[in-house]
């Protein structure tokens, strides 16, 4: 079952985005600049993120409703998408292994491993701050 919503929010995510699968290569900066994301989808990326952060300052141990919460707001967030152009592919180098992050924790057979790609997590959501706005 936890394949299946991985692989249907893979699907709906490349097809609500209009575009081929993202290359996983390094995000790069828009002439040193970050780059803007659109209005639509920062308070789902926002979400996100504070989701992990309550998690985290409230030392919680079900990584499971973790990752379920995580993964309705990723699946709000690309229902949101209008990106296009280069901003939208860059955006993809971000969310793609994001995602990828999420569903391993999804997966994660104990709380050492799930530990472990929260942690992957956290830094997701920094290198995110690090490439856009």
């Amino acid at each position: 079952m936890r394949s299946l919503i991985a692989v249907s929010l893979s699907i709906l995510f490349l097809t609500a985005c209009n575009s081929e699968a993202p290359s996983t290569d390094g995000i790069n900066l828009n002439n040193g600049e970050k780059w803007k994301v659109n209005a639509e989808m920062k308070p789902h990326i926002e979400k996100g993120k504070q989701i992990l952060s309550n998690y985290i300052s409230r030392d919680h141990n079900d990584h499971k409703a973790l990752a379920k919460l995580l993964q309705n707001q990723n699946a709000s967030l690309i229902e949101s998408c209008t990106m296009k152009g280069e901003s939208h592919d860059e955006l993809h180098k971000w969310l793609h292994p994001h995602m990828e992050l999420i569903n391993d924790l999804a997966n994660a057979a104990d709380s050492e491993e799930a530990s472990t790609i929260i942690s992957q997590i956290e830094q997701s959501f920094k290198t995110y701050q690090t490439y856009f706005e």
